[in-house]
C-alpha cells in the first residue's frame, strides 16, 4: 500500500518527465507502476487509497473451543499415539464428527503436536563420528565391501576392500560370494601382517560403515584382539565413510572396468589384482599431490614433489613472463583427516 505521500511525489516527477518530453509508458517502468495505476491516482483527488482493506474471515472457520475440543480429542490416551489419518475413521466408527482430517492435522501442526504425540519420541539427532587425523602410514584405515555384477540377475560376487587414508593405498582386498563378518577378520588379520603390524601397538583405527560383516561378532572379536581401535558411520550417512565411497567410484568408473558382468568368482578376483596394481602402482592420485598411493606409502613422494617444484622453478626462470604468479604447488596434504572436527573443515 503506498502513502498518499508518495503518490503525489511519484506524479509530480512523472509530471515533469512528461514535460521535458518523457513517454508515459517508460516513466511508468522507471517507477515501478503502470499508467493506469497513474490515471487513477490523478482521478482520486484527495490522494487516499479507496481500495477495502477489510478482511474477511471465512464463514467454516473453527472457533477456539472447536480447536480445543480436537487437542483434547487427539490426546485422549486412545488415540493419542495415533495420526489424524487413523483418528479420523475411528470417530466415524463411534458415529462421531468433529473435523476433518486436514483441519485435525492443521491444529495439532499449530498446536506443536504433530511429531510427536502420546508416547512417540522426537527422533534423537545423532553425531558425527569421532574424526581421526593420520599423518603417517598405517594410522588409520577404511573399509567397507561393494557389489560386482555376475550374469545371474539378482546375484553378486562381494569385493572387500581396506585402504589407508593417509596414502590411499588399497592394503587388503579380497573377494568373496557372500557377505560374512568371518571373512573379514581373517581379511584384517592378513592385510596387518602384511603390513608389518604384529605389535598391538602400531594397530590402526579401522573405520567402516553399520554393515552387518563390520559389526559381526568375528569381526568385533578380532579387532579387541589386534587392538584395533573401530570407528564407525551414522546409519545410512555415506559421507561419514568418504574415502571407501571415493575408491568405488574410482574403481567402476576406471576404463578397465569390464562392460559384462562377471563370469566366476576367479575372473572377478583376476580383474581386482589388475586394478589393486594398477590403482597402487600407477594411478596418480589427485588427493595426494598426483603421486601414486605406493609412493605415498613408502615416503618416496616427498623426493618426487621436490623434484616437480625445482622444474617449475626452473621453468619460471627461464620464462618469468609464462606466470603471473606463483608456480603450482606440488605439495601434499600432511594430515589427512577422516571425519573431521567443524573447526577443521
Amino acid at each position: 500500500m503506498i502513502i498518499p505521500e508518495d503518490r503525489q511525489m511519484a506524479i509530480k516527477k512523472l509530471d515533469e518527465a512528461l514535460e521535458q518530453g518523457a513517454r508515459l509508458k517508460p516513466a511508468c517502468d522507471v517507477l515501478g507502476i503502470s499508467a493506469r495505476t497513474i490515471q487513477r491516482w490523478k482521478r482520486q483527488s484527495s490522494g487516499i487509497d479507496r481500495r477495502t482493506q477489510r478482511r474477511y474471515s471465512p464463514t467454516n472457520k473453527l472457533s477456539e473451543q472447536e480447536r480445543q475440543e480436537i487437542l483434547n480429542v487427539a490426546n485422549e490416551a486412545e488415540y493419542s499415539n495415533l495420526p489424524p489419518s487413523q483418528i479420523v475413521p475411528r470417530l466415524a466408527d463411534k458415529g462421531e464428527y468433529i473435523a476433518s482430517e486436514s483441519s485435525f492435522y492443521r491444529v495439532l501442526n499449530q498446536a506443536k503436536q504433530l511429531h510427536p504425540r502420546g508416547l512417540s519420541k522426537p527422533r534423537t539427532p545423532s553425531s558425527p563420528p569421532k574424526g581421526y587425523c593420520a599423518n603417517a602410514p598405517c594410522q588409520v584405515w577404511s573399509w567397507d565391501i561393494t557389489y560386482l555384477r555376475t550374469q545371474v540377475a539378482g546375484q553378486f560376487f562381494y569385493l572387500y576392500l581396506m585402504l589407508d587414508i593417509y596414502s590411499r593405498k588399497i592394503v587388503g582386498w579380497e573377494v568373496h560370494n557372500v557377505e560374512r563378518a568371518e571373512y573379514a577378520a581373517e581379511l584384517l588379520k592378513r592385510t596387518m601382517l602384511a603390513e608389518g603390524m604384529s605389535d598391538r601397538a602400531q594397530a590402526p583405527v579401522l573405520h567402516a560403515d553399520n554393515g552387518s560383516p563390520m559389526k559381526g561378532a568375528t569381526m568385533i572379536a578380532t579387532m579387541q584382539a589386534l587392538g584395533v581401535m573401530p570407528s564407525f558411520s551414522r546409519p545410512s550417512v555415506s559421507n561419514d565413510n568418504p574415502f571407501s565411497e571415493s575408491l568405488f567410484r574410482t574403481l567402476k568408473g576406471c576404463p578397465q572396468w569390464p562392460d559384462r558382468p562377471f563370469q566366476s568368482l576367479d575372473q572377478a578376483r583376476q580383474w581386482v589384482y589388475g586394478f589393486v596394481q594398477w590403482y597402487n602402482y600407477e594411478h596418480c592420485h589427485s588427493g595426494i599431490g598426483f603421486v601414486t598411493p605406493v609412493q605415498r606409502h613408502n615416503g618416496e613422494d616427498k623426493q618426487i614433489l621436490t623434484q616437480r617444484k625445482a622444474v617449475y622453478d626452473e621453468a619460471k626462470k627461464r620464462r618469468p613472463e609464462r606466470w603471473s604468479g606463483n608456480t603450482r604447488n606440488w605439495s601434499a596434504p600432511t594430515d589427512v583427516w577422516l571425519n573431521p572436527p567443524a573447526n577443521i573443515q
